[in-house]
Parts: structure tokens; C-alpha cells; sequence
């Protein structure tokens, strides 16, 4: 099978062991910058070229596109996928997991348990929106970070207030969210492949952080979820339409609350912390749900 990664650079922990796994078995893999590809938009013969070559043919993707590079990386994801391509994950489930705001949306009306959110546009109305989700101490998120970036705890109210303004000063988009004290500074990282929970790590944030991140200073520990956890976080990416998934959990008074769903998740901190091999994984699940589509590719990269 001829398998394309959708990657910046081919030596970061996660693209290189997703490399290793295909080749592994037997699979002809290829890493592509996908901001060196530009696309002939046309349709009778649509194509990506890539440093001057024509990208055909591939049976697979697996999207490694950075948040910051959602826009255009799911442009040229869209590109393979009116190639007849099979992508683990398509570009309209990235781009709607990107924005914390639309993926809450879709995941309350479905019931999935959260943390009690709040939006507005004005700063005029931050009091009412504070009072929403049940005072302070409360977050505020950025609707587009990622790894723990753009993420605020705002002890007070007086806090929550400046940080809004600041932010909204700023055009920055952003949500409220309420401070589940129980968590004690420890969320959970479950990885979905499929239907399947593949394996789980605790996050621990460091002393003096609230955020369990690795990219934080968080510590990792492999746990054991509970039988209404594993179905909370399959649903989540089932929801959001992913193939693979990293689902972020609490665990609160009222039972598992669902935080957020990473489109490109990381392999290295859930593979050092389980010592599970979770991109052959993946490469199994292409295996399973990719249709061969033709001849080698004239791009021998």
C-alpha cells in the first residue's frame, strides 16, 4: 500500500514512528511538506504537485497538520480527497475539531457530558458570562490553542475580567469555561483508533500549574478507565467524525467530563508513558479501511 504522512518534517518522534511502522510492514511510505504542495483545482483532472512533481495515487493519508497550518493543510487534504484518497481523518473533521467552540457545540447536542461553558462577544457581558458557568476561579481558552497554549486560570474575578479584555483587545476569540477543583490538576488522554480506546496516560501538572500538558512539564502514567469513560471518549470522536483521536477527560463529582478532542495527537508521550506501539496501530486500521487506488506514484520523494 502506498501511504502518504502529511508532515512538516519527517524527524519529529511521531511522523518518524509512523514512517517506521509502515515500513515495517511492507508499506511504501512517503512524508510530505504539505505547505511545499500547490494544487491544480479542475474538475476533470484535479492534482497536487509537490516540488515539481505530480502526487498520484496514494492510497492512504495521515494528516500530521499543525494547528496553526489548519487552514491550508486541509486544503490540500481536501485536494486528495477529490482524488478519491482515504485520509484516517478527513479535512472537515480537523478543521471542525480545531475550533473548541463548534466541536462543544456538536458534542452537547449529542449529550456529551462537559465542563460548563460560556461565549460572548462583548467584554460588556463578561460578569453574566463569569456567573454562567459558576464564578471564579474559572478558565479562559483561546477557541484555536492547542497544548495547553492560550489556556488561563483566572482566580478571581477581577483576573477573569482583565484577561478577557485583554484578549477580546487583542480580536482573540475565546470561551469560559468552569474550574473543576476535583481534577486536582490531572486530566487523562485517551487514544481512539476506530471504535477502539488504544491506550490511556494520566497528566499530572507540576507544581505551581494547573495544566496536566506534557508540553506544560506534565507527568504521564499509564491508567485504567472505567467501562463509561472508554464509551464517553469513543462517542466523542465518533462525533467528531475521526478515525484517531486524542479525547482529553476529567474526572469530576458528576462523572467523566469530556475537555477536548485532538485531531493530530502525539505519539511520544502515550507510547513512552503505555509502552504500547500505537502507530502500527494506525497503519492496521488503514490497513483495514484504505482501498488500494492504483500504480506507483511518479513522486518517489
Amino acid at each position: 500500500m502506498k501511504i502518504a504522512i502529511l508532515s512538516r518534517n519527517k524527524s519529529l518522534y511521531s511522523t518518524h514512528r509512523l514512517v517506521e511502522a509502515a515500513t515495517e510492514r511492507g508499506h511504501d511510505v512517503t512524508v510530505i511538506d504539505y505547505l511545499r504542495c500547490y494544487m491544480n483545482i479542475t474538475a476533470e483532472q484535479p492534482s497536487i504537485q509537490y516540488k515539481g512533481h505530480h502526487l498520484a495515487n496514494f492510497d492512504a493519508i495521515i494528516p500530521r497538520i499543525g494547528a496553526n497550518r489548519t487552514f491550508y493543510g486541509a486544503a490540500i487534504l481536501r485536494q486528495f480527497e477529490t482524488m478519491g484518497t482515504y485520509s484516517i481523518n478527513s479535512s472537515l473533521a480537523i478543521t471542525r475539531s480545531r475550533d473548541k467552540l463548534r466541536s462543544q457545540q456538536l458534542l452537547v447536542m449529542k449529550g456529551v457530558n462537559m465542563p460548563i461553558t460560556g461565549f460572548a462577544h462583548a467584554t460588556s457581558d463578561i460578569n453574566d458570562l463569569i456567573d454562567l458557568v459558576g464564578g471564579p476561579p474559572l478558565i479562559i481558552k483561546l477557541i484555536e490553542g492547542t497544548q495547553g497554549v492560550g489556556v488561563v486560570l483566572a482566580e478571581t474575578r477581577k483576573a477573569a475580567e482583565s484577561v478577557t479584555q485583554t484578549l477580546r483587545g487583542l480580536r482573540a476569540n475565546i470561551i469560559i469555561q468552569e474550574f473543576i477543583a476535583e481534577s486536582k490538576g490531572a486530566d487523562i488522554r485517551c487514544f481512539v483508533i476506530g471504535d477502539k480506546v488504544i491506550a490511556s496516560m494520566q497528566r499530572k501538572a507540576i507544581a505551581g500549574e494547573f495544566r496536566a500538558n506534557i508540553h506544560r512539564g506534565g507527568k504521564a502514567e499509564p491508567v485504567r478507565i472505567s467501562k463509561v469513560e472508554r464509551d464517553a471518549v469513543i462517542k466523542a470522536a465518533k462525533i467528531m467524525g475521526l478515525g484517531m483521536a486524542g479525547v482529553d477527560l476529567i474526572r469530576s463529582r458528576r462523572g467523566p467530563l469530556i475537555l477536548e478532542i485532538n485531531s493530530s495527537p502525539g505519539l511520544e508521550g502515550i507510547e513512552t508513558a503505555t509502552e504500547k506501539d500505537i502507530a502500527s496501530a494506525i497503519i492496521k486500521h488503514i490497513e483495514k479501511n484504505a482501498k488500494p487506488i492504483g500504480p506507483r506514484s511518479r513522486y518517489q520523494g
